[in-house]
């Protein structure tokens, strides 16, 4: 059965995600050059990667609203797979760059979640620490 959503944590994620959606749409405004909107959302993908393995690593289990408002909220607006997708589509004519956009999101997604866990567990004074899949809240 599945646990009621705790109104609080509903209420920061909304507010969370709305303030990261706007940071997005603020930094690919200014975008002119459709050709350039994969890479910036690349960048932004990456970045908030980043940031979200900083905030796990350093809130951890601690101030779940905390987490939920920047992790979730924040930066699941921030970054998005659906950007992601429809900027590697707007690439369909050259299926490899489609591709590789595809392949470097994912990659350095990754490299950027590892690095900011290891970033976020020194804020936290644990270094080294990995939280284990079924510790994760």
């Amino acid at each position: 059965m599945p646990q009621p959503v705790d109104p609080r944590v509903l209420g920061v994620v909304v507010a969370g995600g709305a303030a990261g959606v706007l940071a997005r749409g603020v930094i690919l405004a200014p975008t002119t050059d459709p050709a350039a909107v994969p890479w910036v959302t690349l960048g932004i993908n990456v970045v908030g990667s980043l940031l979200l393995g900083v905030v796990v690593g350093w809130l951890d289990g601690r101030r779940p609203l905390l987490r939920a408002l920047l992790g979730t909220g924040v930066l699941g607006g921030f970054t998005t797979y659906s950007a992601f997708a429809v900027a590697t589509a707007l690439w369909v004519t050259t299926p490899w760059l489609a591709a590789g956009l595809g392949a470097a999101s994912v990659v350095l997604g990754v490299i950027g979640a590892i690095a900011g866990l290891f970033v976020g567990r020194r804020f936290a004074d644990r270094p080294g620490e990995v939280e284990l899949l079924e510790d994760a809240e």
